[in-house]
């Protein structure tokens, strides 16, 4: 394979420059969700309080929508002109939509222009984050060899466990030495300014970027035309692909952001309490991520795929009720800790499956459409599917049934990814 030319020392640093933008998107989507009630606020203020709640996840969840034209369009530019040059665009437009939402004044300074410069600012950030994801799991799958791609390409969705727990670190201090109507008012914005910090350390990581050697020995890059009509000729692919991504998406925003607004305003945890379990959740998801890419590298995609969704249809829903019966600081962190294995396993696999099932001359913006697909139309809108489900039911469980849902989901996608032998992504894998 062309990417095993890489030399063995420069794996690590490699590793780190790709992974950085993942980091700080991550850091900033889930400052969104922590921050939501008081985003919510501040922007969208509302006389009923889980109105204005779901107008905030609404926004958040319109930056998803965005996902797919970014996909589109980004991810067929990086499969023309190169992954490095594509990977430091893409976290430009990152980078300003980031800078509009921790600028904006609030609702009563500038009236409805408030609101509406933050969807602006999501709407970047979802049209950039529409082929980050895809640009960097498609980078380490060409730098790493056959019998590891599943560990390097889980250091794509670790990255973004290392910003959750970076973020809910300093949303802790804040809540430690600040008052609650101090960080209401004016501190919940501090993070988002050291994100705003860090994006021209992360620019010029990602400057020193190599191409990868899989990248360069193709001798024919597709225009715009021939990426789409390529997706077109595939899209039974995509479909699965984008099946397979909802289970990743739906448990990864159930457990990670909107967590934090879970135990808060619906469990009535203290907000110190929510960071923290929060931060065990990302640091278990970091644990688990490489740890399971590893083992799909020896025992093959399919086993841990069907596994694990298996699993999170049986215990989804069970594990949230018999936490909401007897709400503790424990209780909350067994479930989520418990939850985030599943994530963790299953997304190992299946993230590493789509960057194998895919052509190799649309890597990237077909592996990218798939993926913000299900973001767009699932993942996206879990906090605000999650907040709607509570009051039409009234069980502070139903989260559960919308993983179990999405588990569902992702075990008809194994099912049609491997129908055929042939076909099997286990089988295909040198071809990256």
């Amino acid at each position: 394979m062309p990417g095993s030319t890489m030399k063995q020392p420069s794996r690590l640093a490699t590793v780190l420059r790709v992974t950085s933008g993942n980091f700080l998107e991550m850091f900033d989507f889930f400052l969104y969700g922590f921050y939501a009630p008081y985003i919510a606020t501040t922007f969208f203020p509302s006389g009923n309080d889980t109105a204005s709640l779901m107008l905030t996840f609404a926004t958040f969840g319109a930056g998803f929508l965005m996902r797919p034209v970014g996909a589109v369009i980004l991810g067929s530019y990086i499969d023309r002109i190169g992954r490095s040059k594509g990977l430091v665009l893409t976290l430009a437009i990152m980078a300003l939509g980031t800078v509009l939402i921790a600028f904006v004044p609030g609702y009563a300074s500038i009236g409805l222009l408030a609101p509406a410069l933050v969807l602006i600012g999501r709407l970047l950030q979802g049209f950039s984050a529409g082929v980050e994801m895809g640009g960097v799991s498609v980078y380490l799958a060409e730098m790493a060899t056959p019998d590891t791609r599943g560990f390097y390409v889980s250091w794509q969705s670790a990255s973004q466990q290392a910003a959750i727990m970076a973020a809910a670190l300093i949303g802790y201090g804040l809540n430690q030495v600040l008052s609650a109507q101090q960080v209401h008012d004016w501190a919940w914005r501090v993070p988002f300014f050291i994100g705003c910090l860090i994006v021209p350390v992360i620019f010029v990581i990602r400057r020193s970027l190599q191409e990868t050697a899989a990248f360069q020995a193709r001798t024919h890059h597709p225009s715009f035309r021939e990426s789409i009509l390529s997706i077109a000729a595939n899209w039974r692919l995509v479909v699965a692909g984008m099946m397979m991504v909802v289970m990743t998406t739906v448990s990864f925003y159930l457990i990670t952001v909107y967590a934090p607004t879970y135990g808060k305003s619906v469990l009535k945890l203290g907000a110190g309490d929510s960071l923290l379990l929060t931060f065990c959740v990302g640091l278990s998801n970091f644990i688990w991520l490489p740890v399971m890419g590893a083992l799909s590298d020896k025992v093959g995609r399919r086993p841990l795929l069907m596994t694990f969704t298996i699993l999170a249809m049986l215990t989804a829903y069970p594990v949230l009720s018999w936490l909401v019966h007897d709400v503790s600081f424990g209780h909350m962190l067994i479930a989520e800790l418990w939850l985030s294995f599943l994530y963790a396993s299953y997304n190992a696999a299946a993230v590493v499956t789509l960057t194998e099932v895919m052509p190799p001359e649309v890597r990237t913006v077909g592996f990218s459409l798939a993926y913000s697909l299900a973001t767009a139309l699932f993942g996206g809108f879990t906090p605000l599917v999650s907040t709607w489900l509570i009051e039409l039911t009234d069980d502070k469980a139903a989260p559960g049934l919308w993983m179990a849902a999405a588990a569902l989901c992702g075990l008809l996608s194994v099912l049609m990814v491997y129908r055929r032998d042939a076909a099997a992504p286990d089988m295909v894998a040198d071809t990256v």
